[in-house]
């Protein structure tokens, strides 16, 4: 399910803005919907939003306590378990209820639930910051299936109307799940007065990706100055087949098959960037609480600049500056000095003990390097005879005998005289 508003020429009931201001948490207003209860189903895990997030690693350091977050979508069940105590009193634009704690299609409920659900016995769902308090603005509750548009809306001018009537009592962030295709003035100069009250606002980059080629459709107020713009992954950290791309894409969030509270009881699982804009928006809440002296442009730059590295470029029109990481938002600090130089580490004098140690060591090594050595060559000339003796069989080859030496002749006393002696003389 998607909701869309700004419809232009859509049958819009006005009514005056009422002028109180929103303090205590609200009752459970009359129910004014003509579909039947949604109690949704128990989901007794913890959604995987939940463990990519690891929101109680920041809960030590924040809750979001005492930040107010806006909700200006389909209003809020205030009756869900989950978010009893958590909703204030707020304003139907749409004026068919007494206020905009009152949802008739689930999804304003399950992006509050996102934002401050609190701890159920028996359900591994949990809001984001729950610490924060939800004030609920009705704007819409359109949907949209199929293509097909069912349900009431808002113009541009009244979501204006929406956005200063929120500013106006209290709310610190503004998350807008309700986007737009068309702007006007009055809602450019709503955007305008939220950044100077100093109100950091959160909006889907919607769900209307084109795969003909053509860029997507530009949404609003997501592509206004100083809106956060929010793109959806999935659990495998793509981009959501449907969410939009382009430059107003800031940041991008879990918003495939997320788990979200129904209006009555339950909860869902939902898909859409929608639901990824809320993460961004309770990280916005987790961070002024823990540092309420940031300005809204300082919290902004501090969640881009934390962002982990997501699958596109920094600054891509499919991903943004990347996946929004609550614990680096709430613990990393920014800042514009100049990097300090890191001390050399201190001298260490050599220990005598490890140096002997070490040529006792170097010697036995030497000796062992020795002995290999030679009883290498040794075992090297032993595997060179037995090659060799086998081939010298072979051929024949028999070890070398030595000659003896002729015999002398018997020596004569007088050879000469022998010799010339004649016979009978």
């Amino acid at each position: 399910m998607a909701l869309a508003a700004g419809i232009v020429g859509s049958s819009v009931a006005l009514v005056a803005i009422p002028g109180q201001a929103a303090a205590e948490p609200a009752e459970p207003a009359a129910a004014v919907c003509q579909n039947p209860a949604e109690p949704g189903q128990i989901i007794s895990q913890i959604p995987w939003q939940q463990t990519w997030l690891a929101p109680e690693r920041v809960w030590p350091l924040s809750t979001g306590a005492g930040v107010t977050v806006a909700v200006i979508d389909s209003g809020t069940d205030a009756s869900h378990p989950q978010l009893r105590d958590r909703v204030l009193s707020g304003w139907d634009a749409l004026g068919t209820a007494s206020g905009g704690n009152v949802d008739c299609v689930s999804h304003g409920t399950a992006v509050a639930s996102i934002i401050v659900a609190r701890h159920q016995d028996g359900v591994g769902f949990r809001g984001l910051a729950p610490g924060a308090r939800i004030l609920p603005v009705r704007i819409s509750e359109q949907e949209v299936t199929e293509g097909v548009q069912s349900g009431s809306t808002v113009t541009p001018d009244r979501f204006a109307q929406a956005i200063r009537w929120a500013v106006d009592n209290g709310a610190t962030v503004l998350n807008f799940s309700v986007v737009m295709y068309t702007t006007s003035p009055a809602l450019n100069s709503a955007v305008a007065y939220a950044r100077s009250h100093d109100v950091v606002m959160v909006a889907a980059a919607g769900n209307n990706h084109r795969t003909d080629g053509l860029p997507d459709p530009v949404t609003y107020p997501a592509a206004l100055p100083g809106v956060i713009g929010v793109g959806a992954i999935d659990v495998n950290s793509m981009r959501v087949s449907g969410s939009q791309t382009g430059q107003y894409v800031d940041l991008v969030a879990p918003g495939d098959a997320v788990v979200g509270a129904t209006r009555l009881s339950g909860h869902n699982s939902w898909t859409g960037t929608s639901f990824a804009a809320p993460m961004v928006a309770a990280a916005a809440a987790l961070v002024r609480s823990a540092e309420p002296t940031l300005t809204a442009d300082e919290v902004s730059r501090r969640l881009l600049a934390t962002a982990d590295p997501a699958r596109g470029e920094p600054g891509s029109e499919a991903y943004g500056h990347g996946v929004v990481n609550l614990y680096r938002a709430v613990t990393e600090r920014a800042t514009t000095a100049p990097p300090e130089d890191v001390p050399p580490l201190a001298e260490r004098s050599p220990d005598p003990v490890a140096q002997a140690r070490a040529s006792h060591w170097e010697r036995i090594s030497g000796y062992a390097r020795g002995g290999s050595i030679t009883a290498g060559a040794l075992a090297l000339l032993v595997a060179i005879g037995a090659l060799v003796r086998p081939y010298g069989r072979k051929r024949r080859w028999r070890p070398t005998r030595r000659i003896p030496a002729a015999p002398k002749p018997p020596e004569l006393d007088n050879p000469e005289e022998a010799f010339y002696r004649v016979p009978g003389t």
